[in-house]
């Protein structure tokens, strides 16, 4: 189990984009963008016709990304057909691992996103008392699993989420769904205290826009920072303007870079502040 790893040097980026929004090789020309831009891990939605999690921005890509033909196994040929060198993490819902193959449960699928080179998963709907399928197939195939940690999580689920997760724990700013926003939730520091003794990094998203987010981020003492929503407006207005490929791109590598330059700042102003 390798995610960490991507956090071992610093803090680490860590960007969303729906696989084949607004198409698939655009789609793939955004992702390798991102990975230019200095993304450390990469968490690529696979759509589902049901996000619960997902904020507007994100349900639309979704949307785009289904009606350009994207489904799980167009998603591993997504997967292989990428030219990245960064971890891959698969964002999805429960019930597209379960009904995956012919054989029911979640193995399957991690045995295929295995072979692929996915190295984790994130799934939003599947509670912790229910994850030990997952968590085996994992196991068995040397992946990790991302557990999100809200505001509103009790101390019970955060025991059990504990025992599970791996790679990192993706910690959530505030309440509601994804989306970017204007400011940074006052929740991130209280969030991250109550994890503070879990032995994986601490990675926060829902709402980082800018590299002044980032920094503020990291500065309360994340690993990392999860960004989604701020990127797939970029797409969404490119396609929106009919911009090429490579304008899009191009604007994308521009705010990876913005995002990860503010994550390093808030580091370094953290360790001044510490002597």
């Amino acid at each position: 189990m390798g995610l960490e790893r991507a956090f071992a040097d610093g803090p680490a980026f860590v960007p969303y984009l729906a696989a084949g929004d607004p198409s698939y090789e655009q789609s793939l020309a955004c992702v390798e963008a991102l990975a230019r831009g200095g993304a450390d891990v990469i968490e690529l939605g696979l759509p589902f016709s049901e996000p619960i999690a997902e904020g507007s921005t994100i349900q639309e890509a979704i949307v785009r990304a289904l009606d350009a033909g994207m489904t799980p196994e167009r998603y591993f040929e997504f997967v292989e057909d990428l030219a990245v060198d960064v971890p891959l993490v698969c964002m999805t819902y429960y019930n597209l691992i379960y009904q995956y193959g012919t054989q029911g449960g979640p193995r399957p699928f991690v045995e295929r996103a295995a072979e692929v080179g996915i190295e984790g998963f994130v799934v939003p709907d599947l509670p912790a008392e229910e994850a030990g399928p997952l968590r085996a197939a994992c196991d068995e195939f040397g992946l990790d699993l991302v557990f999100l940690v809200a505001p509103t999580t009790t101390e019970e689920r955060l025991d059990r989420m504990r025992e599970q997760v791996s790679g990192y724990v993706y910690v959530q700013a505030r309440l509601g769904t994804t989306g970017a926003r204007d400011d940074v939730s006052d929740h991130t520091a209280e969030s991250l205290a109550r994890i503070a003794d879990w032995d994986v990094p601490k990675a926060v998203g829902f709402g980082i826009k800018t590299g002044e987010h980032a920094e503020r981020i990291v500065r309360a003492g994340a690993d990392g920072i999860i960004v989604g929503s701020a990127l797939v407006d970029i797409v969404a207005e490119g396609q929106e303007n009919d911009d090429t490929t490579e304008e899009v791109a191009a604007r994308l590598e521009e705010k990876a870079r913005e995002l990860k330059a503010g994550a390093l700042r808030g580091v370094e102003e953290l360790e001044a502040e510490q002597g």
